[in-house]
């Protein structure tokens, strides 16, 4: 069975078809065009390029949040879409558990964290052993000076990967050597990685609906919570 998977929860963008042993083809960009601009045309090449039709797809998985609110949304659009043409399950998978894929055949403890703006990052917690990963928190928003005290308790390596990585690094100011940067080519979210956290999802059964797939922001958009502030709502 092959699969689809995307992601355009931040600056990048990429698409990927995968089968369970193999990943047969991926598109990567990081430019300044916008996902709606992006996402269609290396999705109908790629499937183009590997000799996909949809209607050979099993399944479709998508980074469903957290991440840049226009970003997640234009992803999981996308794949709804795609999804609800030929009736195909959908798999949601968080960015931060993604990320930690990218770490796959160490052994460490990976912290994920995206840039949340105001001092701020979404972050998750995964253990990796070999081709295991195991989640260890929920994904959530949380201060960097909080996400340091955590780390500081850890004695074991700790993997930064994300856009949030290197500013967790510098805000941590060498306090904590145990924690290191993921290598550049290792710490963003790729669709590839979607699609190997997709497969596990698939496996335990954990698949929705086209209609069922939603995105999850963790936290209210800029502008609903500047407007809860003026109105006196928590």
């Amino acid at each position: 069975m092959k699969i689809l998977a995307a992601d355009t929860s931040a600056k990048a963008a990429s698409v990927c078809i995968a089968d369970e042993d193999a990943i047969l083809g991926e598109s990567f960009l990081n430019i300044a065009l916008t996902h709606s601009q992006t996402l269609m045309p290396m999705l109908e090449q790629l499937l183009k390029s590997t000799g996909t039709a949809v209607s050979e797809l099993g399944a479709v998985a998508v980074n469903a949040g957290p991440g840049s609110f226009t970003g997640v949304r234009i992803g999981v659009a996308a794949v709804k879409g795609l999804a609800f043409a030929d009736d195909l399950p959908c798999v949601p998978v968080s960015t931060l558990e993604s990320m930690a894929y990218n770490m796959t055949g160490g052994d460490c403890i990976v912290c994920a964290a995206m840039d949340a703006r105001c001092s701020q990052v979404y972050n998750a917690l995964f253990r990796v052993s070999g081709d295991k990963v195991e989640r260890l928190c929920d994904d959530r928003a949380l201060s960097l000076g909080d996400l340091k005290q955590e780390l500081s308790r850890y004695t074991e390596p700790v993997v930064l990967v994300g856009d949030g990585a290197k500013l967790c690094y510098d805000f941590f100011g060498g306090e904590t050597a145990h924690v290191r940067l993921a290598p550049a080519n290792k710490r963003i979210q790729t669709a590839s990685s979607v699609a190997m956290a997709a497969w596990q999802a698939i496996r335990e059964g954990r698949t929705v609906t086209a209609e069922a797939l939603m995105p999850s922001y963790l936290r209210l958009p800029q502008a609903q919570r500047e407007l809860n502030k003026r109105l006196g709502r928590e």
